[in-house]
C-alpha cells in the first residue's frame, strides 16, 4: 500500500522536455495563424482589385450602350433595357405593374410611325 499512496501523494510536476514541445506546438501555431491571416487579407485585396476593375469595365459598357443611339425599329427596345422588370413590392412605393406592361408591350411590337410630310 505504501507504494500506491506514495505515488498519489507524489505532485505533479510537467518535466522541462513536455513543457519545451508545449511552447513549440505554441510557437508552430502562432507562426501557422499568422501566415494563414497574411494569405487570409492578400486574397480579399486581390478579390477587391478584381471587383473593382470588373464594375469599371461593366459601368464603361453599360455607359457606351446607353449613350450610343438604337438602331432604327429597335427604340423600345432600348427604353426596355434601362427599365427594372423585378416587381417590388413596397408599402411607400407606387404602383408602376401598368408602365412595365406598357413598355414590354412597345418593345415586343412598336407603334408604326409614318413619315409622310
Amino acid at each position: 500500500m505504501t507504494s500506491r499512496h506514495t505515488v498519489h501523494s507524489r505532485p505533479f510536476r510537467p518535466d522541462a522536455e513536455e513543457e519545451e514541445k508545449k511552447a513549440e506546438l505554441k510557437a508552430t501555431a502562432k507562426k501557422e495563424l499568422e501566415e494563414w491571416y497574411a494569405r487570409y487579407h492578400e486574397q480579399i485585396e486581390k478579390a477587391k482589385l478584381a471587383n473593382r476593375e470588373v464594375s469599371k469595365n461593366a459601368e464603361k459598357e453599360w455607359v457606351h450602350e446607353r449613350d450610343s443611339p438604337a438602331p432604327k425599329g429597335q427604340e423600345w427596345e432600348a427604353i426596355a433595357k434601362l427599365c427594372d422588370f423585378n416587381p417590388k413590392a413596397a408599402r411607400n412605393s407606387k404602383d408602376v405593374s401598368r408602365m412595365r406592361s406598357i413598355i414590354l408591350q412597345l418593345k415586343q411590337s412598336p407603334p408604326q410611325t409614318n413619315k409622310t410630310p
